[in-house]
């Protein structure tokens, strides 16, 4: 009973759908690259494909997103692998010998070089299980098949995989930051708060296993967990559910010291920018208003700002007299019906301090602030109720 339970278990945990796409992409990339090396061919007395290209082709197209799968562990590893194969082949006489040195040397090779790639192991068996046939070719083994193989192979992967397969391949590996990269990024929240791909990474050393994904997809993983577990525990609310409705907005054409007027009477950090149809095109803070001012010591702010604000009584002006030329385009919303977990990184991780509400036409609905969410997180009827 207990063996029947291991022979259920999917080793690959996609869906139907995923799966059929992943198999006929295993049948296209072997039936392309074995028909491209057919018509490029140099003779008849080379093979068109390396056996060890159809287990590369299910490492490419079922889990893309592995690091054994990666660019340079497939191309480098296979490449590697053929040499000291054809190397071993012709040198040493003993099978098993030869064999033996053959995976030995290739997998040590591909270690050190990290491009560790498992099919690539048969690669370097491929010439001494052969024989004669593939040692009479020496070296031009690794051209053709091997290297033909693996050029037309890689293009197959990356196109089905990226644009066929809307995956994100090849997966982006973490670059290391300099020291003086990372002393300026100390005090952004991202690296403050949550789990960091660096934590993740000192985590599997300490452990001394290997994943096999990379560190940024293995951060995915944990934090759509974290989410998850957040809706079960506090249900389906959503950002309407807690969001401010009576909130004030400004339009391009708005004048600046209009727009800085209501803010600083109502005691508002940010506005949302509108069109005519309410339509959310812009966001306006305090920091949009000091950004425009040029400051020295010899300028006090107050008179400094007080002649930015003040609209311009001549046809022409030297400095922004509409909303609409000094507020921030890029502005983050969220659909009425997202669930508040969603609103979770863009305020922590991301610094937001507000984020405006839109309905399916991308009109304003309203705002969630700070002291929304953290009122609906303690308590959801008092959510409607802070500011």
């Amino acid at each position: 009973m207990a063996l029947f339970r291991f022979l259920t278990i999917d080793p690959v945990n996609l869906t139907l759908k995923a799966k059929a796409y992943s198999i006929i992409a295993c049948f296209c990339s072997i039936f392309f690259v074995a028909l491209i090396s057919r018509i490029v061919e140099p003779g008849p007395e080379f093979p068109i494909i390396v056996a060890s290209m159809g287990a590369s082709a299910v490492i490419l197209f079922f889990i893309p997103n592995s690091p054994l799968a990666q660019p340079w562990p497939f191309m480098g590893g296979q490449l590697c692998s053929a040499v000291v194969g054809i190397t071993c082949a012709l040198h040493i006489n003993e099978t098993a010998s030869a064999s033996a040195v053959a995976l030995g040397s290739a997998v040590l090779i591909m270690i050190i070089l990290r491009c560790l790639h498992p099919p690539a192991a048969a690669t370097s068996l491929a010439p001494i299980m052969a024989g004669h046939s593939i040692t009479s070719l020496g070296y031009d083994f690794v051209i053709q098949p091997v290297a033909i193989n693996v050029c037309f192979m890689m293009f197959l992967a990356i196109f089905i995989n990226r644009w066929v397969l809307k995956l994100n391949y090849p997966s982006p590996f973490p670059v290391k930051n300099t020291l003086q990269e990372e002393s300026n990024k100390l005090n952004e929240p991202s690296l403050n708060i949550g789990i960091s791909e660096a934590d993740l990474e000192k985590a599997l050393t300490d452990l001394d296993v290997f994943v096999d994904m990379t560190h940024s997809d293995l951060s995915k993983i944990i934090t759509l967990s974290e989410m998850n577990t957040f809706k079960r525990i506090r249900g389906d609310l959503c950002c309407a559910d807690i969001m401010m409705k009576d909130v004030m907005s400004v339009e391009f054409g708005t004048e600046v010291e209009d727009a800085w007027q209501m803010m600083y009477t109502h005691n508002l950090k940010a506005v949302p920018v509108i069109d005519k149809s309410r339509r959310i095109i812009g966001i306006i803070t305090w920091h949009d208003f000091f950004k425009n001012i040029d400051l020295n010591v010899y300028d006090g702010l107050q008179h400094t700002f007080r002649n930015f604000i003040r609209r311009t009584a001549k046809v022409s002006a030297s400095k922004p007299e509409a909303v609409g030329q000094i507020m921030s385009a890029h502005v983050v919303v969220l659909p009425g019906d997202a669930h508040i977990v969603e609103l979770i990184p863009l305020m922590s991780f991301h610094g937001h301090r507000q984020i405006p509400i839109v309905n399916t036409e991308k009109r304003l609905l309203g705002m969630v602030y700070q002291a929304n969410l953290i009122a609906a997180i303690y308590n959801t009827s008092l959510a409607h109720n802070v500011y």
